[in-house]
């Protein structure tokens, strides 16, 4: 009860009570209502969703990969709806086909093209994170008009890639290309346009993060994924790295590393991997033994093995 009323100013008496629900404080003794609609200022507790009976301060947190940000309310879920009479329910019917009508195209298009990018982003298995940062770039290219001339799917498969940059999770545009069903160059060149336009930065990827991805798929040991690493930076100090594709230059270091440590995998099961030609593999292979020197160690190596 609220401090500054401590006692009835009709009778004096100090027996009060202070009804919560409708804001009052009366007098037991005489009955006067001293206080009345009273803010209530404590915490809310409220239920969300009929189905759930756990009371709550507040509902689900924003979120971009939903069109409305997950903030809209919706006329009636269908399943509520067929509890209804006939007569009200062709009401509630219409007012929801109404509700989808006068939404913007804006919200149409997100609709779309927001479940395809959850469609995408569960068959790459990708972090809610990138899902996330993902909607959130296909919102802005959309609000900002980049989308018209394109194709919805082409957009949302380039933003993913640059969500997957941004967060340094490793997915190349092959992967991409083969989850969402477009062309390899359109994905590429969406990206750059869609980063370009918005003002994204990105950062050239580091071959590195693809290395546990590779070397988890080709089964290879640790000792080998982390001598892998090695001979990456070895290759980063060479500058080996610069101008050439981070996954093909990550296969070819796992490649060696394998060689090394005589587990033997082929270039086409390595390539098959990193989604990278075999020729690609060689030709990084190659470049990695004349400028690191490592033919005269992978034949100490097997020497060694051959003796034991």
């Amino acid at each position: 009860m609220p401090e500054l009323v401590k006692k009835c100013p009709e009778c004096g008496g100090i027996n009060l009570s202070w009804n919560k629900e409708r804001g009052e404080i009366i007098c037991k003794d005489c009955g006067l209502v001293i206080e009345e609609k009273m803010v209530d200022f404590t915490q809310e507790w409220r239920e969300f969703d009929s189905e759930d009976g756990d009371r709550r301060r507040a509902g689900a947190p924003m979120t971009y990969t939903q069109y409305d940000h997950g903030l809209g309310t919706e006329v009636g879920q269908k399943a509520d709806l067929f509890k209804l009479g006939g007569r009200d329910r062709n009401k509630f019917f219409r007012l929801r086909k109404w509700q989808y009508r006068i939404s913007t195209a804006i919200e149409r298009n997100l609709k779309l093209a927001l479940a395809e990018l959850k469609r995408v982003s569960s068959y790459l298995k990708l972090p809610k994170s990138v899902e996330e940062e993902s909607a959130r770039i296909y919102t802005l290219a959309v609000q900002k008009g980049l989308v018209r001339g394109r194709s919805m799917e082409s957009v949302v498969a380039g933003a993913l890639y640059a969500a997957c940059r941004r967060h340094d999770v490793p997915r190349t545009l092959d992967e991409l290309s083969e989850a969402s069903g477009i062309e390899k160059k359109e994905i590429g060149r969406t990206y750059r346009f869609v980063t370009r336009e918005l003002g994204i930065t990105i950062l050239p990827s580091n071959p590195a993060d693809y290395i546990a991805r590779f070397a988890s798929s080709l089964k290879l040991s640790a000792e080998t994924q982390s001598n892998s690493i090695e001979i990456l930076e070895q290759a980063q100090k060479a500058e080996l790295t610069s101008g050439r594709g981070p996954t093909g230059i990550a296969a070819a270091a796992l490649y060696v590393s394998a060689l090394l440590h005589g587990e033997k995998r082929t270039q086409r099961e390595v390539a098959d991997v990193a989604g990278v030609t075999e020729v690609t593999i060689r030709n990084r292979y190659k470049e990695l033994l004349d400028e690191l020197k490592l033919e005269k160690e992978i034949k100490k190596k097997k020497k060694s093995r051959k003796k034991r």
